[in-house]
């Protein structure tokens, strides 16, 4: 038996052990979910396993490096637009779709009763508008820093179960967690003309020195999060609060078509090899079938598709039912009878719900298919450099870097694309400093989600600003390493060791991706 078949069943036998460590509780069988890859002839694989094998040459970029997002790559002019592009090999015939999505990504939602047909719906609480609102230019939130405006920012609610029932549902994820009784599964800071907002977030920090090997002094914010002026009475005493901004767009429908063997092949719940990485994989239920999936979407991977995704946001964010969520009062708790008594946007001619199956499908439809900008950079020495720092302090133990999609994606524009997202999409405990002590679906409260590295350079240019990490205290590449804990420890630590020079090169490296 030769080395690369060694190699292969070992992340198998990892694979079938992460399934059963994260699936033992489910009250159905999660038979569904492939452990090797059934898309791929003999040939096909060999050639897979070749191509996603780590590199060992930091002397040039490898092959097609540059091309982050596949064939579909954009290669145009980087500018604040470069995350509105539809995919490259995206069909003509396609085009068409993909640009209602976006006028529906960007339209402004309003009360009701309006009378601009097919338009209303709005909240009746809610945190935006228009999901453009929230992720301007399909690029990431930010806090509000002083500003009144936190539309790309916010809280997360949830509370402990009660009983045995209520942990039984969350064993059988049939939800990802319980919603705080009164103010639901999110605060939400704006309403229509006649009720009041739920409340408004509040933010201080206070800042921790660090002090890297060369003598540079770096200082962290750490946040604490309050709400003030609520409107409805208190929160339940369990309920938390996670702060979350929004994140970027790009390369959606990529990630959707990762086979979960690959991901699922890169668990080690137990830390078997002992590298003090743990990485778990997310399960979630799929609403539209009933089936437990692979959780990739999320800043904790809660939900296993796009569509899911795009329909909890246009429930909780902005009020609106669709076919897949059907809460024409959005995020309104039994609680809150002002709010139940709110007209709706629901128009018999138009269905049953306020967004109906054509806009769920159009704007899921356009953010499967944004996409990934190409490197800039790749192949310069100083790049390369920093890419073998990144590479020798353990950042893609979690951070992997390449995989090859489906060959039977459900869209020919995401299947076989080799592609660099550097993510595992699998859930990892960063530590103490970024515990948000909130569970959603298999994360605990102090597991996220490796979010993808790509476009992460663009952060300024697209967002105009360089917050980072799911609720935007770091403000630099520099502050957000050293936020790493927990599983990334090893990682954060060698990177406080480095020379001046090595940890430029390596934050030149993150700038380029």
């Amino acid at each position: 038996m030769n080395a690369r078949t060694v190699q292969f069943l070992s992340r198998q036998l990892a694979a079938l052990l992460c399934l059963l460590a994260t699936a033992v509780s489910a009250s159905d069988d999660a038979s569904n979910l492939q452990l090797t890859r059934d898309d791929l002839s003999e040939s096909d694989r060999s050639r897979v396993e070749t191509t996603v094998r780590s590199t060992t040459d930091f002397s040039k970029a490898e092959r097609y490096e540059a091309m982050s997002g596949g064939a579909g790559t954009s290669i145009a002019t980087v500018d604040q637009d470069s995350f509105t592009l539809f995919s490259a090999n995206l069909a003509f015939s396609d085009e068409e779709a993909f640009k209602l999505g976006d006028a529906l990504f960007e339209k402004l939602w309003v009360s009701s009763p309006s009378s601009t047909q097919a338009s209303d719906g709005l909240g009746p609480l809610y945190n935006a508008r228009a999901c453009e609102s929230c992720h301007p230019r399909d690029g990431r939130g930010r806090p509000p820093e002083g500003s009144p405006d936190a539309t790309s920012m916010l809280y997360r609610l949830a509370r402990e179960p009660r009983n045995e029932r209520e942990r039984e549902m969350l064993a059988n994820y049939d939800l990802p967690n319980f919603p705080d009784p009164v103010y639901g599964s999110q605060l939400q800071d704006s309403a229509v003309p006649g009720l009041a907002a739920e409340g408004h977030m509040k933010m201080a920090y206070s800042e921790l020195p660090v002090t890297l090997a060369d003598g540079e002094l770096v200082f962290l914010r750490k946040p604490s999060y309050t709400v003030t002026d609520l409107s409805y009475g208190d929160l339940d005493p369990t309920t938390t609060l996670s702060p979350r901004v929004a994140p970027q767009m790009i390369g959606l429908g990529l990630i959707e078509a990762i086979h979960e063997a690959d991901i699922l092949a890169g668990a080690d719940p137990d830390d078997r090899d002992g590298d003090g990485i743990s990485g778990r994989a997310a399960l979630a239920r799929d609403r539209s079938t009933g089936n437990i999936m692979l959780g990739r979407f999320g800043w904790k991977a809660q939900n296993p598709t796009i569509r899911q995704q795009t329909a909890d946001a246009f429930a909780a964010d902005i009020g609106l039912s669709t076919p897949d969520a059907d809460r024409s009062h959005g995020d309104c708790t039994q609680a809150q009878a002002a709010c139940l008594a709110m007209p709706t946007g629901v128009q018999a001619r138009l269905g049953t719900v306020e967004a109906p199956d054509p806009v769920l499908g159009l704007v899921t439809f356009y953010t499967a298919n944004l996409a990934v900008p190409a490197r800039r950079q790749a192949s310069f020495p100083k790049t390369l450099r920093g890419k073998q720092v990144f590479y020798e302090i353990g950042c893609t133990a979690c951070h992997t870097p390449k995989f090859v999609t489906r060959r039977d994606a459900s869209h020919k524009a995401q299947a076989f694309q080799l592609i660099w997202p550097y993510s595992d999409f699998l859930l990892h405990d960063m530590g103490e400093g970024l515990a948000d002590g909130q569970a959603v679906g298999s994360a605990n409260g102090s597991e996220w989600r490796t979010p993808p590295l790509w476009g992460i350079g663009l952060t300024k240019t697209v967002s105009s600003h360089t917050y980072l990490l799911h609720d935007g205290r770091a403000r630099n590449f520099t502050e957000a390493v050293l936020w790493h804990g927990g599983e990334g420890q090893a990682a954060r630590d060698a990177f406080t060791r480095l020379s001046t020079r090595d940890r430029r090169d390596l934050i030149a490296f993150l700038e380029s991706l």
